[in-house]
C-alpha cells in the first residue's frame, strides 16, 4: 500500500513537521536543563534560612519542561517512523500522544498564568524574612545566618535592600552590600524588582516556546488525519 498525489505530499510535510518537533523537544529539554543549572536560580534556590528551604516552585516547573522535552522526543520519532512507514497503527498511537500532550500544554499554559506571580513572590518573602532579621538590632541569635542569605540575593541579582528601605538598613548597608559604592545607592537597587524581572524573563521564555510547540502540534494533528484518510482509502497492490 503506498499514497499518491496530495496525500504523498502530506506525507513528507507529516515528516518534516514531526522531524521539527523531536527537534523543538530537544530545544525544550536543553533550556530545562540550562534553567535547571542557572547560577543565578541555583544560587537563590539552595538557600536556608532558620530550617527552611528557599521556595522551589520554579524547579518544579523546570522538571515538568524536562519531562515534556523528552516525551516530545520519544513522541516525534514514532510520528516520523509512522508517516515513512504509512502505519495507520503507529500514526494513530502518534495522534493519541499528541492530543494528550495537546491537553497537558494547555492545562500547564493556564496553571501557570493564574501562578505566574508565585514564584518571584515567594522569594521576596523569603528575603523579607531574612531582612528583617539581619537588621534586628536585638542581637537575634540567626541574625549572622540572615546576613549570609542577603549577601547571597545581593551578590546574585546585583541589588541592595527591597526599595523601601528603613533608616536602620540604610546605616548597615555597606556590611550588607559591600561590593556597592556610595555612587551605586543613589540608583535604584531593588532586589524585590530584581527578583520579579528575573523570573518574569524565564517565564516569558517558557511561555514562547510552549506557544510554537502548540502551533506545530495542531499542524500535526490534522496531517495526521488527513494521512490515515489517505492510506486507508489507498489501492492495495
Amino acid at each position: 500500500m503506498a499514497v499518491a498525489g496530495c496525500t504523498k505530499c502530506i506525507k513528507y510535510m507529516l515528516f518534516f513537521f514531526n522531524f521539527i518537533f523531536w527537534l523543538a523537544g530537544g530545544v525544550i529539554l536543553g533550556v530545562a536543563l540550562w534553567l535547571r543549572h542557572d547560577s543565578q536560580t541555583s544560587n537563590l534556590l539552595i538557600l536556608q534560612f532558620e530550617g527552611n528551604q528557599a521556595p522551589g516552585t520554579f524547579y518544579i516547573s523546570v522538571y515538568i519542561l524536562i519531562a515534556v522535552g523528552a516525551v516530545m522526543m520519544l513522541v516525534g520519532f514514532l510520528g516520523c517512523y509512522g508517516a515513512i512507514q504509512e502505519s495507520q497503527c503507529l500514526l494513530g498511537t502518534f495522534f493519541f500522544f499528541l492530543v494528550v500532550l495537546f491537553a497537558c500544554e494547555v492545562a500547564a499554559a493556564i496553571w501557570g498564568f493564574m501562578n505566574r506571580d508565585t514564584i518571584s513572590k515567594e522569594l521576596i518573602n523569603f528575603y523579607d524574612s531574612a531582612y528583617i532579621k539581619a537588621v534586628d538590632v536585638s542581637g537575634a541569635s540567626s541574625k549572622d545566618a540572615a546576613i549570609k542569605v542577603l549577601e547571597v540575593f545581593h551578590n546574585t541579582l546585583d541589588c541592595c535592600g527591597k526599595g523601601d528601605d528603613s533608616l536602620l538598613f540604610t546605616q548597615v548597608r555597606t556590611t550588607l552590600c559591600p561590593t556597592k559604592t556610595p555612587q551605586d545607592f543613589l540608583k535604584s537597587q531593588s532586589c524585590h524588582d530584581k527578583l520579579i524581572l528575573l523570573f518574569s524573563e524565564k517565564l516569558y521564555l517558557i511561555g514562547l516556546a510552549a506557544l510554537v510547540v502548540a502551533v506545530i502540534m495542531i499542524f500535526e494533528m490534522i496531517f495526521t488525519m488527513v494521512l490515515c484518510c489517505g492510506i486507508r482509502n489507498s489501492p492495495v497492490y
